[in-house]
């Protein structure tokens, strides 16, 4: 049994982590910590937990959460993390950091995205990338953990078999992507508001995405070359879940071949539990997987070009039930455990 604390509780991802980790049977919630007005029971912040958990959430105290918990989930706003983090692993705590601030290894690229300078940059070379079908082996021992991001776990997972074995041509990856409203998180805004997007569909951040340079690091890293696909979010008017249509161009070599797509993706995530490939033609909706933590893959060979559909609950496979899965494999509990 390990004892665990969520810093940023009162956020969509923290509200999906504690209704994880209350149903897991190797962990006991210890602490409950947000940018918060006053300590407020778990139970008046979120009545489905009454009777569930009987916690207080109150201001981060990083001593009083040290003294608590062996792990230590970071449900915080990007660029808030790195704050914090460098006294919780002096202090001996796994962290599972659910924002961007450990993923991108170029802080010049971070500070272009995120717009401040990254101040911890020691143990950003230390953090290990959370995607688990991908590094499982250095997952297993991290001490530090960047929980990837929501479009870019659906577009890796898509993406890697075919980057594995330099399929695609550099430069022809078009990453057409949806996403619910709780993508954006809780923090209030104009442009969220109910009125604002029902009934509306909209293109944003056109290729300038922060999540954009993520992609590409890990889909260059697979590839041994560096590649760049072209990122366009959408933002769709339902609560959850994303979509993401991708079109890539075979590279000559890929065109020699006789592949069978669906086979061959199969073969790459044979031992996944919670990657689904469908037969070929066969493609996956946003239904098929909110509330879960799968990424279903459909995908079509249309001769000099693939379609790749993507979909995951960007809540869960996207940040809380990888988080989930990430800290099973770091403590060697059965990797599907509080996730089925």
């Amino acid at each position: 049994m390990i004892n665990v604390g969520i810093i940023g509780v009162t956020g969509y991802a923290g509200e999906e982590l504690i209704r994880l980790l209350l149903q897991h049977p190797q962990v006991r919630i210890t602490s409950l910590t947000a940018k918060i007005d006053k300590p407020t029971h778990i139970g008046e912040i979120f009545p489905k937990f009454r009777n569930r958990l009987d916690l207080v959430c109150t201001l981060p105290d990083l001593k009083e959460i040290n003294a608590k918990c062996d792990l230590v989930f970071l449900a915080l706003p990007h660029t808030v993390s790195f704050t914090v983090v460098p006294q919780l692993l002096k202090a001996g705590k796994k962290v599972i950091d659910l924002s961007a601030d450990y993923r991108l290894e170029d802080t010049k690229v971070y500070e272009e995205f995120y717009s401040v300078k990254h101040n911890d940059q020691a143990n950003l070379k230390k953090a290990i990338y959370g995607l688990p079908e991908l590094y499982r082996q250095k997952i297993k021992n991290a001490q530090l953990l960047a929980n990837p991001g929501c479009y870019p776990t659906a577009a890796i997972l898509a993406l890697a078999p075919l980057a594995a074995l330099n399929y695609f041509e550099n430069q022809s990856a078009i990453i057409d992507a949806k996403s619910g409203v709780t993508g954006a998180g809780r923090k209030p805004s104009e442009a969220l508001l109910f009125s604002e997007i029902n009934e509306d569909f909209k293109a944003y951040k056109v290729n300038v995405h922060q999540h954009s340079p993520e992609i590409n690091q890990f889909l260059s890293k697979l590839a041994g070359k560096k590649l760049e696909a072209t990122f366009v979010p959408h933002l769709l008017p339902i609560n959850r879940g994303i979509l993401e249509t991708i079109y890539v161009k075979k590279a000559p070599s890929a065109k020699r071949k006789a592949l069978k797509l669906a086979g061959l993706y199969k073969k790459f995530y044979k031992n996944e539990p919670f990657v689904r490939i469908r037969e070929e033609g066969d493609f996956p909706r946003i239904k098929d997987v909110v509330n879960t933590n799968y990424c279903d893959i459909g995908l079509k060979d249309f001769g000099d070009q693939v379609i790749i559909v993507s979909v995951i609950d960007n809540l869960l496979k996207g940040a809380s039930g990888q988080a989930v899965q990430n800290m099973n494999i770091m403590y060697k509990f059965p990797e599907t455990a509080g996730l089925k």
